[in-house]
């Protein structure tokens, strides 16, 4: 299972929400680069990079850390947040991102999702399938879509979907544990699905038991960011 640290930006700077709520924001760093660069001195490969002012808005916005982050290290980036547009999708890729995340955009927009998982291909491009009482959650978790989880991920699945990244909104930033039984439900309904565990990751004995159900990945933030899972234990994982 690939560990996968997250770096969500506002402002320039590493912060984290809880639950997605702009009000909660935790200021972290005021570096993201120094921290992909302490990340990246254990080993770890990959980051999840988010540019929460891009999900408010009407584009991407925090491009330019994206560019330094990939510049300046050798890890392999997901990029998510405000990409709305075939324009945002080329800065992200140009600016250095080795798959994008899309959201919103997957709800909101089918027809364009579905034309850059065509022109891109299916290993570039992720779906971010976050939910609310297993209902779609979009524009930066500020509201609810009717769309049901897991038929929603099946039918992206039908167009070509390989990687999933889910979030339980309810458990995002709360150190309370990730949805076990909602990844496991994926896993079971979705046959096939490369599923990205994020949200909830609270301590490293977690982890082992998300590998066991079959995740392909996990995103872990403020678990780093508040010293409950250390860099040398992600090391330790990876090596494992």
């Amino acid at each position: 299972m690939r560990i996968i640290p997250a770096i969500d930006i506002i402002d320039g700077k590493c912060v984290r929400l809880s639950k997605g709520d702009y009000n909660t924001k935790i200021i972290y760093n005021e570096n993201p680069l120094e921290v992909a660069k302490s990340f990246e001195a254990h080993g770890i490969e990959y980051l999840h990079l988010v540019d929460l002012d891009g999900a408010k808005s009407s584009q991407i916005v925090n491009y330019k850390i994206l560019e330094q982050i990939a510049t300046h290290t050798k890890l392999k980036i997901d990029f998510g947040g405000g990409l709305k547009s075939d324009s945002d999708l080329k800065i992200a890729f140009e600016s250095g991102a080795n798959q994008i995340t899309g959201g919103s955009i997957a709800v909101k927009n089918r027809e364009l999702f579905e034309k850059w998982i065509a022109e891109y291909g299916s290993d570039k491009i992720i779906l971010g399938a976050d939910a609310n009482n297993e209902k779609v959650a979009v524009s930066g978790w500020l509201e609810d879509s009717n769309e049901d989880l897991i038929p929603f991920i099946q039918d992206y699945q039908h167009k070509g979907i390989q990687y999933v990244i889910c979030t339980d909104i309810a458990k995002d930033g709360m150190l309370e544990g990730p949805s076990f039984d909602l990844y496991a439900k994926i896993l079971d309904e979705a046959k096939g699905i490369k599923l990205i565990a994020s949200g909830g990751i609270s301590t490293f004995d977690e982890l082992p038991r998300l590998a066991e159900l079959g995740c392909e990945g996990t995103i872990i933030g403020k678990a780093i960011y508040e010293g409950r899972i250390s860099l040398k234990q992600l090391e330790q994982f990876i090596i494992m």
